[in-house]
């Protein structure tokens, strides 16, 4: 992760969160914003992929059960727009096996609900990380494929 010059770690990458359940969403966007994470929210897939076509988004948390389209279908649809964001799937007891199947189309991880605050936000981290270390190894490799030193 980017570090600033004291050494501690930048935490200003955007999250988008993604849920039908209003209230769930909103109470979270509190929490992390209280945290100094600069947070968004859409209450559908649909939403979501506007949002992820209009504003630059590093990591998506990703219900996996909603009406109209449904996480893997958002999932699938995100990768195409912008293929570098990071994707954590939530999602319910019931449903490990569609998270599952969400991480084998490129979700970074997932998470079951109710999940733990602190939890959630060492995977943001972790996957803005692997966002940010992508990118950085993406500037690195030179047109004939190799990389630079």
């Amino acid at each position: 992760m980017r570090r600033a010059k004291e050494g501690k770690p930048v935490t200003d990458f955007r999250v988008l969160l993604v849920d039908d359940e209003v209230e769930f969403v909103e109470t979270l966007v509190k929490r992390l914003k209280k945290r100094k994470l600069d947070v968004m929210a859409a209450f559908s897939g649909k939403a979501a992929l506007e949002l992820v076509r209009q504003q630059p988004v590093d990591v998506v948390v990703l219900d996996v059960k909603m009406p109209d389209m449904d996480g893997i279908q958002t999932l699938k649809e995100i990768k195409r727009i912008n293929p570098s964001v990071e994707v954590i799937m939530l999602t319910g007891h019931a449903s490990v096996e569609v998270a599952l199947q969400g991480m084998e189309l490129g979700a970074f991880d997932y998470l079951m609900k109710p999940m733990d605050i602190d939890e959630l936000l060492y995977k943001l981290q972790d996957a803005y990380k692997r966002k940010w270390c992508k990118q950085e190894e993406m500037e690195c490799i030179l047109p004939n494929g190799l990389k630079t030193d």
